[in-house]
């Protein structure tokens, strides 16, 4: 479907077949795409919660958000369409990448947190 925006607005079932095959840790209801974000406590909790602000601000598309001690569920639809469009997947897939981005497994200079200190621990990577 179109929309005076121009956004097409997918269906629940083009929703979940595109989040099973592009985003499959994040999952349709109630009309929003979401993904649980899961934490070892506050400090990660805040490091998601502004990771995901600056991209949502950079990108001009704002998601709502529910945060708690050791946890951020992010929620996006696109508003003005009434419907979740491919700016939602776009800024999704964008927060995934950020979130989830490990740099001691890929290689090279940086070499991550370290997994075997609690107390550095902030985030619960998949």
């Amino acid at each position: 479907m179109e929309t005076k925006t121009n956004l097409r607005v997918y269906t629940e079932e083009e929703i979940k077949e595109r989040l099973a095959r592009e985003l499959p840790h994040w999952y349709y209801e109630d009309g929003w795409i979401r993904r649980k974000y899961r934490t070892h406590g506050w400090k990660g909790t805040l490091m998601v919660v502004n990771a995901v602000g600056h991209l949502a601000e950079a990108a001009w598309h704002h998601p709502d958000l529910t945060v708690s001690y050791a946890f951020v569920i992010v929620k996006l639809v696109t508003h003005v369409a009434r419907g979740v469009t491919d700016k939602d997947f776009a800024l999704a897939k964008k927060i995934e990448e950020v979130v989830q981005w490990q740099p001691g497994k890929e290689g090279g200079p940086l070499e991550g947190t370290p997994q075997d200190d609690p107390r550095v621990w902030y985030i619960k990577y998949d």
